[in-house]
């Protein structure tokens, strides 16, 4: 890993163990370093699963097999490779995926379809079978390893393991749900921007468990950005092991369903801030809320224009009270607004109105907010009552110097 982004937590979380989820890492060497990049996850029978995948159309064919799996809604055993994206690389990638699922489900006596695997690193270059084998070779008899191992391997260009834990109640019964997740660079919200993935020994239908995954996903995941751009391989995976001894959750109507659905939502929502933070070369944590706005739709893209403006992205990095930029990122939006019913504010302050700069308008409160680490930028179109709040990051040299160097 890289220098640790300034806006990483102090330090990872405690997570609590979740019954019936086994970690193990080793050392794949799919590049030429000397650190584990295999990640291998077991459950136990009569895990459900649910997942969401990227909406790019050139994925990868780990992508692709975990959209085949998760409509038969068990699992087994999770399968993260680093280093290796294996994504554009035709049959012989198809075939990876393929060795990889046959070998666990052998380990295991289970169907290749219980076993799902993602991959993460460089572009192009065929995942190379014999070292996915011995990796997993070395995983099998490797001793169970803790929450920020597993998050730590999972890792690329991240520069600090992250981790999140909520809990609920169902009924009576206390349910734990922790995830583990990177991402840093090629963040871009069409679906889920990254690798992440979920446990929770709560038992709940995978028709359910997929719902609210999806519903979860469209006020978290989609909702931020780093950079505009939307991997090939991003997956979200949730697993639920049912070993709590709750009542199933079947449906929405269920007793305790609400709250697990909002503590999935709240995990979900740590979790891709987390992401956020580590952006390639960030240096400050932007939230942008759109509001009258004629729909939550529109709202949503008008806060993505803004998000994704470099011109927006270097004002913040620069600490420069540029509103303007603000203003012709909502004009590009392509979405209804009317320059006289535009307001902005920066942090509490008010700056525009009604088409022009406040009257009075001292720059100083605003400057002093940019100083920070944590930015936040309101817009009012002035039309409806749709609403929408991203996050993203500032865009520095870091990034740059980053991505340039990427393969090497």
């Amino acid at each position: 890993m890289t220098d640790r982004s300034p806006l990483a937590p102090a330090a990872f979380p405690a997570l609590p163990a979740i019954a019936g989820v086994t970690l193990r890492v080793a050392k794949a060497r799919y590049k030429n370093w000397d650190r584990c990049d295999l990640t291998y996850v077991e459950l136990d029978a009569g895990t459900a699963v649910a997942g969401v995948t990227t909406q790019s159309k050139c994925p990868s064919p780990e992508v692709e097999w975990c959209r085949d799996a998760i409509p038969m809604g068990q699992a087994r055993a999770v399968v993260v490779n680093a280093g290796n994206a294996n994504a554009f690389t035709g049959h012989r990638g198809r075939a990876a995926v393929e060795a990889i699922a046959a070998k666990v489900a052998n380990h295991l006596s289970c169907q290749p379809s219980n076993v799902f695997v993602s991959s993460t690193g460089v572009i192009g270059v065929p995942l190379p079978i014999d070292k996915a084998e011995a990796g997993l070779e070395a995983a099998f008899t490797a001793a169970p390893c803790c929450w920020e191992d597993a998050a730590n391997t999972i890792g690329t260009t991240d520069t600090y393991a992250k981790g999140a834990h909520v809990s609920a109640m169902i009924g009576d019964t206390r349910v734990d749900l922790v995830g583990i997740i990177k991402g840093s660079g090629m963040i871009a919200p069409d679906m889920a921007t990254m690798l992440g993935y979920i446990f929770t020994d709560a038992a709940v239908d995978p028709a359910l468990l997929q719902q609210m995954l999806s519903t979860a996903n469209k006020r978290t995941f989609s909702c931020i950005t780093v950079d505009s751009d939307t991997s090939t391989s991003d997956t979200v995976l949730a697993f639920a092991t049912g070993k709590a001894g709750n009542a199933l959750l079947a449906s929405m109507d269920d007793a305790g369903a609400d709250a697990f659905a909002a503590a999935l939502s709240d995990l979900c929502r740590q979790l891709a801030h987390l992401v956020v933070r580590d952006g390639e070369g960030a240096s400050k944590f932007i939230e942008i809320t759109v509001e009258g706005a004629e729909s939550d739709a529109s709202a949503h893209r008008i806060a993505l224009s803004i998000a994704n403006s470099p011109l927006v992205k270097t004002a913040i990095a620069g600490e420069d009270a540029n509103w303007g930029r603000v203003v012709m990122a909502v004009g590009k939006a392509g979405e209804p607004a009317e320059r006289d019913k535009l307001a902005i504010r920066f942090g509490t302050t008010q700056v525009a109105a009604g088409g022009l700069a406040l009257d009075g308008y001292d720059e100083a409160p605003v400057a002093a907010h940019l100083k920070g680490q944590d930015i936040v930028i309101g817009v009012d179109i002035g039309l409806g009552e749709g609403r929408a709040t991203v996050w993203t990051c500032d865009l520095t040299h870091g990034y740059i110097s980053i991505n340039a160097d990427y393969r090497s």
